[in-house]
């Protein structure tokens, strides 16, 4: 006869060993579905990337995108930095800045969103650069015109001329995407912003598709997007002022770098360096004593903007306009000394790589 008691006893034990086998099979499969995320972030971020090298902004794009959808994006993400040159640059006819520049003097007329909203942005920084960056130095820089291949210094009483209708303060911005300039001898000039806000058009697109990872850089300007395998920095290469090569590495885990220089665009006459980084309060080029000015930023168009900026302003002035758009800076001198802003220098993000450079002790050294 079977004891009853055996039952009672027996009953619980096989509950027990149910549930443990139940435990250590939830614990195998959630360890599986661990290595099979980690397999695919590194399957996504470790396959060859799509490259592709196009050309916009006056500037090769280059371009490096992980992922599935790689090859599209990519393809995607040239095509929209083409398709904002057509909007914002004057040179293109029909473009948003062709129009308004033909329409100075007279009355507002509608502009895209993105327009308008980088117009606004170039307005902010103007003013609180105290106009060290104003995109309406356009009829300075197409009397000096550094692209035009040889060396031509203007008369200073063409320069004088000019100088009245370079002021910011001259764009007037509407209500529903309307703007107009107030003198018809103003004109606009986004390419100061111009190849950051084409990293941002890129970033955008990298956004909204399936891709893991990518990085993106136009001319002087470098936006990342997505994290690298393990967490891992990108590295962004600041150029030599003086030479060939690079002379620092900045490590980012986002955001925008762009970078201003006077070796860029420059030529020598009777010993003097004439570069293509105007100051707007004297229509000639900046004398801050900097020859490169990097700077970090949330957006690619302001990181642009700040660069030319700083620049411009000189060391001691361009941190309290660092600070306000809580970004960092690195700084090249004349004798090949590099600041940091503390952001930078606290991180330890940055790190020279070239023996001709030397690290300042302190920013304001």
């Amino acid at each position: 006869m079977e004891n009853p008691e055996t039952n009672i006893i027996e009953a619980p034990q096989k509950e027990r060993i149910s549930s443990k086998k139940a435990r250590n099979i939830t614990l195998v499969l959630s360890f599986l579905a661990v290595l099979l995320l980690i397999a695919s972030v590194f399957i996504g971020l470790n396959t060859s990337p799509e490259e592709i090298t196009t050309f916009s902004m006056g500037s090769y794009v280059q371009q490096k995108v992980y992922g599935a959808d790689r090859q599209n994006t990519a393809h995607e993400a040239a095509s929209a930095v083409a398709a904002l040159e057509e909007m914002i640059s004057w040179r293109v006819e029909g473009s948003d800045i062709e129009k308004l520049n033909l329409g100075a003097g007279g009355d507002f007329i509608e502009i895209s969103p993105l327009t308008y909203g980088l117009l606004e942005l170039c307005n902010d920084v103007s003013e609180l650069s105290g106009g060290a960056f104003d995109v309406t130095i356009s009829p300075l820089s197409r009397l000096w015109d550094f692209d035009r291949g040889d060396e031509f210094i203007p008369e200073q009483s063409l320069v004088e001329e000019l100088l009245p209708h370079v002021d910011y303060r001259n764009i007037l911005l509407g209500e529903n995407n309307t703007a107009a300039l107030k003198q018809t001898m103003t004109s606009v000039d986004l390419g100061g912003i111009g190849k950051g806000a084409a990293c941002d058009a890129a970033i955008n697109v990298y956004k909204q598709s399936d891709v893991s990872a990518a990085i993106i850089a136009v001319g002087g300007s470098v936006g990342v997007y997505g994290g690298k395998l393990f967490g891992d920095p990108w590295t962004v290469s600041i150029k030599n002022p003086a030479g060939s090569g690079t002379m620092g590495e900045l490590k980012i885990t986002d955001g925008f770098v762009s970078t201003s220089g006077s070796y860029e665009k420059f030529f020598t006459d009777s010993g003097e360096l004439y570069h293509h980084i105007l100051d707007p309060k004297t229509g000639y080029p900046a004398k801050s004593r900097l020859v490169s000015v990097t700077v970090k930023s949330a957006s690619g168009a302001l990181s642009d903007a700040l660069s030319t900026a700083c620049f411009i302003l000189g060391l001691e002035s361009a941190a309290a306009l660092l600070r306000e758009y809580d970004s960092e800076a690195v700084f090249i001198d004349e004798n090949n000394k590099v600041y940091l802003t503390d952001g930078l220098k606290n991180s330890g993000a940055f790190k020279i790589t070239n023996n001709d450079y030397t690290l300042a002790e302190n920013y304001n050294e």
